[in-house]
């Protein structure tokens, strides 16, 4: 297969745009528009809870946060076996497990770093580099296809298949093209070009559609919005919200966390986006408080699961 990419304006137009300039701005007004919000409602926010009575609830929300975990690992170890490179162990899944909490160090790239110094070990650097930077784009992708739910309320939703109907082997290389122009930090780490030569050499995709990682990346988004739901039905009993409607709306906000990972996590911005969709439907109090405990019992999973990664590392610096 050839590509011929190179020449290609929007290309141009978009290593043009500053995307660090504008995930910052992003971030920055998405944490002031949550920061206003919580302030706005400090008097009626509480973050006791009773153990006894819902500490069952919080518990299996951080289950399923584990979960999504092990999803998300699973499906990328599904992307670098599309890319032509078989694993038989799951020393895959494991890594991804154990490196897991650094996207939370700033800068955002250093799990990608991780993860493609231990697929570089054992195959070539396309593979290790193509497999890392394209697995947000599955995600996305799945998220998105969970969205496009909402078309019973829109037939807007619609345009958020789009992305998967790039999810494929002809257009593979033009997505990651247009990632190298979103995620240029992870090429000036890595200091590694990205070839057409190089790709056709040593990339040997071997379905059309990647079926399994997919699917796989939406059990992921799935796993992490039963976690919020349990979260804010532990605080918010008479919640008769559409269920299809906060999820539309959860995978919207994560998404938009996704794509502008200006803070580490997406911290601010997936709370915000949901907070603003969400709008009057939820009192505000209750909408903040199921977030933050969310996204501390979602943090805490990435760490446990990623504590003998840290000492490991701490060891080493001692």
């Amino acid at each position: 297969m050839r590509f011929n990419l190179s020449n290609q304006p929007y290309l141009k137009f978009l290593k043009k745009i500053n995307f660090g300039c504008l995930k910052s701005i992003f971030f920055i007004t998405s944490l002031s528009y949550f920061c206003i919000y919580f302030f706005n409602n400090i008097d009626q926010i509480s973050f006791d809870v009773n153990l006894e009575r819902n500490g069952i609830n919080l518990f299996l929300s951080f289950l399923f946060c584990i979960l999504s975990i092990y999803l998300n690992a699973y499906a990328w170890k599904y992307i670098v076996r599309w890319f032509g490179k078989e694993f038989k162990s799951n020393n895959l899944v494991s890594f991804y497990v154990l490196t897991n909490i650094l996207k939370y160090v700033p800068g955002g790239v250093w799990h990608f770093v991780e993860r493609f110094n231990f697929i570089k070990k054992i195959s070539n650097p396309q593979i290790a580099l193509y497999s890392t930077l394209i697995e947000p784009y599955f995600m996305l992708s799945g998220s998105f296809l969970l969205a496009s739910m909402g078309l019973i309320f829109s037939p807007f939703y619609i345009f958020l298949i789009v992305p998967l109907v790039f999810l494929n082997r002809k257009f593979i290389f033009l997505i990651l093209k247009i990632l190298r122009s979103l995620k240029g930090k992870v090429f000036e780490v890595l200091r590694l070009p990205i070839s057409k030569d190089q790709f056709e050499e040593r990339i040997n995709i071997i379905s059309f559609f990647p079926t399994k990682a997919l699917f796989l990346e939406i059990g992921f988004v799935l796993s992490k919005f039963i976690g919020f739901y349990i979260c804010l039905n532990t605080f918010y009993a008479s919640n008769t919200l559409n269920i299809i409607f906060l999820l539309v709306i959860f995978s919207l906000s994560w998404s938009l966390g996704l794509v502008v990972p200006a803070a580490p996590g997406g911290v601010g911005v997936f709370e915000a986006c949901l907070l603003l969709f969400v709008g009057k439907s939820i009192p505000q109090n209750i909408i903040i408080i199921s977030l933050v405990y969310f996204r501390v019992i979602s943090t805490s999973a990435d760490l446990f699961l990623s504590l003998p990664f840290v000492i490991r590392k701490l060891y080493k610096r001692i």
